[in-house]
């Protein structure tokens, strides 16, 4: 791998120095705040020639890391996650470039596995044998796995309200687990104390240089997947228009933008996204700052969230880096969403895009649903969310009401006629009758999306029709409670199937909710008044809506 000169610069008096795990402040001024540079004149030419033939992990960037790579690396096979179509989100909110990088396939299925994978290798390349960490879970976790395959101890200090699974995962590493009942912020004063007593190395987030420049690999890997992975071929590389991630202390979306700032830079890119960060509304000092237009965040003292990853009350000079660095440039926005609609965020990547996510991860999504249902962004905007991390476990709290049907078959088996009792349980499955519901669209994604909605909520039995023509064959097999109906489609129209089925007494009391993306005519809105139950345009509504209005008209 080539060699590219780097060294550490001060963010506050400009004085460069080169890189040392232990050093945590500028020995000019004493500022805290210093990141890593780099000559990236050669960079272009270099990954245009190399990168093909390198392995698929964060390390094939190895020349914009902060460490030398000439020592064998700790490596649990981290980065190079998958980046995702999200082709059912995308069509129920008329967003069709939407994609997911799920960080969920790191070693210990978060984003922060870069963060620990990179520290970790630079903490074994000094030769240093013990760390400290403060965490709200995912951190402590993938460090703990790559400190135990370094050998090296490390001391996690946890608040108590980490999920237990969490700890017991933290602690079946080896780890030293201390278990702080404070907050977050508490938390990591004791940590850093804790470390300077003890001369440790600390994790102190956007000012460690190892665990930022870990977070620029996101952005590289976007770029390259988005080119689909021929560097050779594709100078320069395509880009989002907007990256979305959940937000707490802020370190991966500086870090991320760094990572895009110096592709540019080096000629490999020729814009950078736009940034959205999103936080839960009861600990959002960052988005209730840039809301009100403020460089500097006041401090959440008692944060009232659920989502405990996401409860870091007190940003500090992160967010003013963010602020300064989002205004001056790519432009973005900060925002926050209430737990309710994290955990309804979470219900929705699992059921329509098959991934079970963490709350935090939701977050990110709750924040993009609000994002396009406010207009921010467009049909036309490629847009990529981190899916930072897993389901680890899923809790309670995460699924509906009714989630399970149980069956006993101890209270219905009859022990000489094992089939009658198989039945009878069965039978307890149609307690409530599967309402009969009939989805016409002539695009085949708009049926798929709808009949994932009503599958997945419960006791519906969906049909599908392309067109009017299908759709009247399908009417006249069975009988069906609800046609769900789209207005535009190639041969006969939605409104003029409308018309015929009130006119037809088989037909004339079936409820009808037309979903379109057509705006209506006054003449349009007076051939369907009085023979529609309810209208909703497609990208308006979420499935709640779908279903409350479904449930409305049922009952």
């Amino acid at each position: 791998m080539s060699r590219v000169e780097s060294w550490i610069e001060c963010l506050d008096c400009g004085e460069q120095v080169v890189y040392e795990p232990l050093s945590l402040a500028c020995p000019a001024c004493g500022s805290p705040w210093r990141e890593a540079r780099y000559d990236l004149r050669s960079l272009r030419e270099t990954w245009q020639r190399e990168l093909p033939s390198r392995e698929p992990s964060l390390w094939r960037y190895g020349e914009l890391l902060p460490i030398r790579l000439d020592e064998k690396l700790v490596m649990l096979g981290e980065g190079m996650t998958p980046l995702l179509d999200a082709s059912q989100l995308g069509e129920m909110l008329r967003l069709p470039h939407l994609m997911i990088k799920d960080e969920r396939q790191g070693p210990t299925q978060s984003f922060k596995d870069r963060q620990a994978s990179v520290s970790v290798n630079a903490l074994r390349l000094f030769g240093l044998q013990e760390a400290v960490v403060c965490s709200t879970g995912n951190v402590a976790m993938a460090y703990s796995a790559f400190c135990a395959r370094a050998g090296i101890k490390l001391w996690a200090f946890l608040t108590s309200l980490v999920p237990p699974e969490k700890m017991h995962e933290v602690a079946v590493y080896g780890t030293e687990v201390i278990k702080v009942a404070g907050t977050y912020d508490q938390a990591k004063q004791l940590a850093a104390a804790f470390a300077e007593s003890r001369g440790l190395y600390l994790d102190r987030g956007a000012r460690s240089i190892a665990a930022l420049e870990s977070m620029k690999t996101i952005a590289f890997e976007i770029c390259e997947q988005l080119a689909g992975m021929r560097a050779a071929d594709s100078l320069p590389w395509p880009t989002p228009d907007w990256y979305i991630q959940a937000v707490s202390g802020g370190i991966g979306p500086l870090g991320v933008l760094k990572g895009f700032s110096e592709l540019r830079a080096a000629g490999l890119i020729e814009k950078i996204p736009k940034i959205a960060c999103v936080q839960a509304d009861g600990c959002a000092p960052m988005a209730r700052a840039w809301a009100s237009g403020c460089r500097e965040a006041a401090p959440v003292r008692h944060p009232e969230t659920y989502i405990t990853t996401l409860t870091t009350g007190d940003p500090g000079r992160t967010y003013s880096l963010l602020f300064d660095r989002l205004t001056a440039g790519p432009g973005g926005i900060m925002l926050s969403v209430s737990d309710d609609e994290a955990f309804h965020a979470l219900n929705l990547a699992a059921k329509l895009e098959g991934l079970s996510i963490e709350p935090a991860a939701a977050v990110a999504f709750a924040g993009l649903f609000k994002m396009a249902r406010e207009g921010i962004v467009s049909r036309d905007e490629l847009i990529v969310v981190n899916c930072s991390g897993h389901a680890i476990p899923v809790e309670r709290q995460m699924l509906p009401a009714g989630w399970a049907t149980e069956l006993n078959l101890e209270d219905s088996a009859l022990p000489a006629r094992p089939r009658e009792g198989l039945s009878a349980a069965l039978r307890l499955l149609d307690r409530h009758r599967m309402r009969q519901v009939l989805v016409i669209d002539d695009q085949a994604d708009a049926r798929r999306l709808i009949r994932r909605l009503l599958e997945a909520h419960g006791a519906y039995e969906v049909y599908e029709a392309s067109g009017v023509s299908q759709a009247l064959k399908v009417l006249g097999q069975r009988p069906v409670d609800l046609i769900i109906l789209d207005l535009m489609m190639p041969e006969t129209d939605g409104f003029d199937l409308v018309e015929r089925l009130k006119k037809d007494d088989a037909f004339r009391e079936v409820p009808i909710i037309v979903v379109t993306a057509k705006e209506l005519t006054r003449k349009e809105w007076q051939r369907l008044s009085g023979k529609i139950n309810r209208l909703m345009v497609k990208g308006d509504f979420l499935d709640d809506e779908l279903m409350r209005e479904i449930d409305h008209v049922l009952s």
